[in-house]
């Protein structure tokens, strides 16, 4: 045996690094792909495409069905008779089902803001700007989120778990397939529902709230006009833009929650359940509310 064979191989003690075969040092991600700067620059500027139009997405659906509805509600042959009965019944249920909440909340913004802005403006000496207060807090501003906020919670979340479900269940598929249109028969007289149900519930709220803080007031001594008087006195304040951006503010509030809630419905896959569905509706419910809020205040 040799002298070279005799002796034992000696490795050594530091730890040799095979950069053939580190990912990291060879540019690997793993599964032997090589990735050089401008893919994965590529790569991070698709992921970020993809987050953007999943985020986006509904939005966009909005704005389309939004046109949709304002298009199509104008035609006569959209209204079958199907699609009539579709919107009467929705319209008398939200309007009587919501007559005794808006006016109770109403009555409760009387008495806690309309009555406190009499006492105060009174206490102050600025009593003639009580008309016009009134007019920019309560009606123009209070008045369309509460009662966005009444269509979405009792309304427009039964919109939502309807349509939900009918998607989830395949049944708007069915419809599809024997040529029934979806959007024509829900979509459309729902959100008219909405619409009109909105102007109404929003008036009906403004006039619940005025009264019950003159009558406060009037208990409390504050005032000692008749309640023409200080109605009068109310829409005096009102500019001419207010009698077009306020009962404008109600029909909008009413179309987007109504809209709203029918495409929430209407985009479930057979992924979601009423655990995932009802949180998402109702997010988006409060946020549309507050974007129409605000892009109405712009301007004023």
């Amino acid at each position: 045996m040799s002298e070279e064979n005799s002796q034992p191989t000696q490795q050594s003690s530091a730890p040799q690094t095979d950069t053939t075969r580190d990912p990291v040092l060879a540019g690997q991600t793993g599964g032997g792909r090589v990735f050089t700067p401008i893919q994965w620059a590529l790569g991070k500027m698709a992921w970020t495409g993809r987050l953007t139009r999943r985020q986006a997405r509904f939005l966009l659906i909005m704005l389309g069905a939004s046109w949709g509805v304002i298009f199509e509600s104008f035609r006569a042959h959209s209204w079958r008779r199907t699609v009539r009965y579709e919107f009467i019944s929705t319209m008398n249920g939200i309007i009587r089902g919501g007559l005794i909440a808006t006016m109770f909340a109403g009555v409760l913004t009387g008495v806690a803001a309309v009555s406190q802005v009499i006492y105060w403006l009174g206490l102050t000496g600025l009593a003639t700007m009580t008309g016009s207060i009134l007019i920019n807090i309560v009606v123009r501003e209070i008045a369309p989120i509460l009662v966005g906020m009444l269509l979405l919670g009792r309304n427009g979340m039964l919109s939502t778990t309807e349509l939900g479900l009918l998607s989830i269940g395949g049944e708007i598929r069915s419809m599809q397939a024997v040529g029934i249109d979806p959007f024509l028969l829900l979509v459309l007289p729902r959100t008219l529902a909405f619409t009109v149900a909105g102007f109404t519930l929003g008036i009906l709220f403004s006039f619940a709230s005025l009264v019950t803080g003159y009558v406060m007031s009037r208990m409390s001594g504050v005032i000692n006009n008749p309640v023409w008087v200080f109605l009068d006195d109310v829409a005096t304040a009102m500019s001419g833009t207010d009698y077009i951006i306020i009962p404008l503010k109600f029909i909008t509030v009413g179309f987007v929650v109504g809209l709203g809630g029918c495409l929430t419905g209407l985009t479930a896959t057979n992924e979601d359940s009423l655990r995932t569905l009802l949180p998402r509706g109702f997010s988006r419910g409060m946020l549309i509310v507050m974007v129409v809020s605000v892009l109405f205040s712009l301007d004023l």
